[in-house]
């Protein structure tokens, strides 16, 4: 039981090492990193890479699914197809303390027929561009046991919020902000998480984090939002761990000028399971797939039928 403990410490004490978007049916509210830790805890560096596949090609508006067009007022977006790769480097100078940075690299398309529907405003996309990188420290001494904990950080606005369409009849116009790689903006980032055993082979974990906005840039601010997370995980079969989670994710609507409040945020609820295996003494492989139980967006906004999650973790 030691040493099963010493592997939830170092599987749930960080963040999901996704980029966090700013609309609320991305899907991207996994939490990987308590799966991707390996067995090791205590002083020591880190490294995780995470691919990540989300096909938006799915109107949604509050409940259910969207078969009309036109809806007056609303643009008609045909798909957000993302493709993410998100390095993380993690020092722990000792037991109670670590310092992770992540910083995600984006592939995506995107195709609109605009809100006029006679193709004068439909244009589409491909910006391959660095997202906005986290900086995240986290404690784990709040109890003796060592099983509960705070995160703390920053959003950076290190993704570039300036990003056009590329082709269509609005090619050259600005990309909605939402689809730009950053959000121009500095966010807090507070997280809590708690972890226990349940019996010899089973263990569980629950999370919360949110993100806040600290200021806005060039007329737009994301909306605030908060991850809820927790997972069960069987550890009975040696080197293969299979698991599952529940992550919940609710954002505020965006504001600003250049925002669209009427088409963003919700609440988003996601069944995701999943397995890691070793491969070697030091390295870590896992993959998960996210299926959406409920969502419950604002206005009319593309989700994901089925989210992809693979990823390594490597310990120095």
């Amino acid at each position: 039981m030691k040493r099963q403990t010493k592997i939830l410490l170092a599987l749930v004490a960080t963040l999901p090492s996704a980029a966090v978007f700013a609309c609320a049916s991305c899907g991207c509210s996994l939490s990987s990193d308590w799966d991707s830790q390996g067995i090791s805890s205590g002083a020591g560096v880190r490294f995780d890479l995470r691919y990540d596949n989300l096909n938006q090609n799915q109107v949604r508006s509050g409940t259910g699914a969207v078969g009309v067009w036109p809806v007056p007022g609303h643009e008609q977006e045909l798909y957000t197809r993302n493709q993410y790769v998100t390095v993380g480097i993690d020092y722990s100078p000792s037991q109670n303390w670590g310092l992770n940075l992540l910083l995600p690299y984006i592939d995506r398309s995107h195709a609109t027929n605009g809100m006029a529907f006679d193709g004068s405003d439909a244009g589409t996309s491909h910006t391959q561009s660095v997202g906005d990188a986290k900086l995240i420290v986290r404690y784990t001494g709040l109890r003796e046991e060592g099983n509960t904990g705070l995160q703390f950080g920053l959003k950076l606005a290190t993704g570039s919020h300036t990003q056009t369409f590329s082709a269509g009849a609005i090619a050259g116009d600005p990309l909605d902000r939402g689809l730009q790689p950053g959000s121009g903006t500095t966010d807090a980032i507070l997280g809590l998480f708690h972890f226990a055993s349940l019996s010899q082979n089973w263990d569980y974990f629950g999370q919360a984090t949110a993100q806040l906005p600290l200021n806005s840039s060039d007329g737009f601010k994301p909306g605030r939002a908060l991850n809820l997370n927790a997972g069960f995980r069987y550890l009975g079969l040696d080197a293969i761990v299979p698991q599952i989670q529940v992550n919940a994710r609710i954002s505020a609507k965006d504001s600003g000028v250049n925002a669209s409040p009427d088409d963003s945020g919700g609440k988003t609820i996601y069944l995701s399971p999943g397995l890691s295996f070793g491969v070697g003494e030091k390295t870590k492989v896992y993959g998960f797939v996210q299926l959406p139980i409920y969502q419950n967006l604002n206005g009319y906004q593309l989700a994901p039928k089925t989210t992809f999650s693979v990823g390594t973790r490597f310990e120095f």
